[in-house]
């Protein structure tokens, strides 16, 4: 009977963890709802939502990569702890050199001509390749195409 007991109390623990998890992981979006830099909503736009972290303990929530691209622009990358991005498929922020990026494809990007998404794992990458197209990529290459899309053109 103590062991049922105790198997109980620890399966409601795991449940009650778990919970908290989730409701952290979103708490980005109460603390940045809009972005620092075209005022998109990150909620609406919670898939391709991104957040710099700084040493100071200070962060800035973006829509999108391009919007990381200006936020960055002019600082020091000693200064930046942390660039997370939310996997496309599940809203959930992870660090966006560990994500599996995809460019390019038919899926219309945020803020941006060429599309740039980040996945969790390279099977939804694939997946998502293979309904929209695009190539697997890394974040030093997504990084660098999102600063060359932000570029003027010139005429």
């Amino acid at each position: 009977m103590k062991r049922k007991i105790w198997l109980l109390c620890l399966i409601s623990l795991l449940v009650n963890l778990f919970m908290v998890m989730t409701a952290l992981a979103q708490t980005d979006i109460e603390e940045h709802r809009d972005c620092r830099h075209c005022g998109m909503d990150r909620k609406a736009f919670g898939y391709s939502r991104m957040l710099v972290e700084y040493k100071d303990g200070k962060s800035v929530g973006t829509c999108s990569l391009h919007c990381v691209v200006t936020e960055l622009r002019g600082k020091k990358s000693d200064d930046v702890l942390a660039i997370k991005v939310a996997d496309r498929d599940s809203r959930k922020l992870i660090d966006a050199d560990k994500a599996v990026w995809v460019i390019g494809g038919s899926k219309r990007g945020v803020m941006t001509a060429r599309a740039k998404w980040a996945f969790t794992t390279k099977e939804a990458a694939r997946k998502f390749i293979a309904a929209f197209g695009g190539s697997i990529s890394t974040w030093d290459d997504a990084l660098a195409a999102a600063k060359e899309d932000a570029l003027p053109k010139a005429r």
